[in-house]
């Protein structure tokens, strides 16, 4: 019984978080999709060759150190990786998926 009773608790808890903080979690999802967005355009743009920053950002419109961060973030999570130089620049290419 009591465990029914603390599952109860704790759902009505989180209910009353997500009631709190409703607004906060609107922005953070907002601003989730939009970097998901962001990395889709990164990875188009580099999908067949691979491309330097300044590459990308003239073909995305972004601009460079929103491209260049978001490729250090892909580059963390293995997304993306270092193929070589151009002139001074690191070029990057989207780590393709293996499917099983």
């Amino acid at each position: 019984m009591s465990t029914t009773l603390n599952a109860k608790q704790r759902s009505q808890f989180l209910k009353q978080l997500r009631d709190e903080h409703h607004e906060t979690v609107a922005q953070v999802q907002a601003r989730l999709k939009e970097q998901q967005n962001i990395r889709r355009q990164i990875g188009e743009v580099m999908r067949n060759t691979p491309k330097t920053v300044p590459e990308i950002a003239d073909a995305s419109g972004l601009p460079a150190e929103q491209v260049l961060w978001h490729i250090i973030a892909m580059k963390k999570y293995n997304l993306v990786i270092e193929t070589g130089l151009s002139g001074e620049y690191y070029l990057y290419q989207q780590v393709k998926e293996v499917k099983a």
